[in-house]
């Protein structure tokens, strides 16, 4: 097998749990394929440099094996190589988003009810 379709080789690469949520993410603007925006149908090959955006992360992966078949982890794993680089930025932005966490208000108990009517009155006079 020298080529085999992006939405197929994403879900076997366990990037994503379906083939739909493949599709989506690649008809949404998440997947590049070479720099290019991908098409779920689009043909890739190996030596392929894939840029996946997921929740709060972007991945750039190269392509080292095609599979059509979804697999175990330790096998979807050896379909692709992440750079070193990829690899930095995501841990950076981890650590940006870990430490800023600390700085956000978490309340010591649930509202009250007469709370959350103020809330709710203060959210709808804002809408």
């Amino acid at each position: 097998m020298d080529k085999t379709r992006l939405d197929k080789w994403l879900w076997a690469a366990r990037f994503f749990k379906t083939r739909a949520k493949a599709k989506q993410a690649i008809e949404g603007g998440k997947v590049h394929l070479n720099g290019v925006r991908g098409k779920p149908s689009k043909e890739m090959r190996v030596g392929d440099e894939l840029k996946i955006r997921q929740g709060w992360d972007e991945r750039t992966v190269l392509v080292t094996a095609l599979s059509q078949q979804r697999r175990g982890a330790e096998e979807a794993a050896l379909l692709y190589t992440e750079t070193a680089q990829s690899i930095q930025q995501r841990e950076e932005a981890a650590a940006k988003r870990k430490s800023l966490s600390g700085l956000q208000h978490h309340p010591d108990t649930r509202p009250s009810k007469k709370e959350r009517r103020l809330l709710q009155r203060f959210k709808d006079k804002n809408l």
